[in-house]
């Protein structure tokens, strides 16, 4: 991967000791060719985000206020959801998509209680 010099991937391998950025994390942000919607580990022990929504370099490791964030409205079922819904969760509790049309990219979290 092109992506960190050695430096960079040893520096990603240590518990981080800078202050962390507060510039918000980019969700969704494409790193290679895939396209993430929350932190992610690649190429390093701790979770991280991009600061751009194509990494461009800019990152920083991420905190508990980085989850991923719900879109409203949404498309389910063919259907237009404006808030947090228990449609067609199994365990009946609620959940919401991470990008405009659940149904073509099945991308989703579930909301807080």
């Amino acid at each position: 991967y092109p992506f960190f010099s050695l430096s960079e991937l040893i520096a990603h391998l240590h518990p981080p000791t800078q202050v962390i950025s507060h510039e918000p994390c980019i969700f969704p942000f494409t790193y290679g060719d895939v396209t993430y919607y929350s932190c992610i580990s690649t190429h390093s022990d701790f979770d991280w985000c991009s600061l751009d929504k194509e990494f461009q370099g800019r990152w920083r490791y991420c905190t508990g206020l980085d989850s991923p964030q719900c879109v409203f409205p949404f498309i389910f079922r063919q259907k237009v959801i404006h808030n947090c819904t228990k449609e067609g969760y199994i365990l009946n509790r609620s959940w919401c998509s991470l990008t405009k049309n659940y149904d073509k990219d099945r991308k989703w979290k579930q909301c807080s209680p």
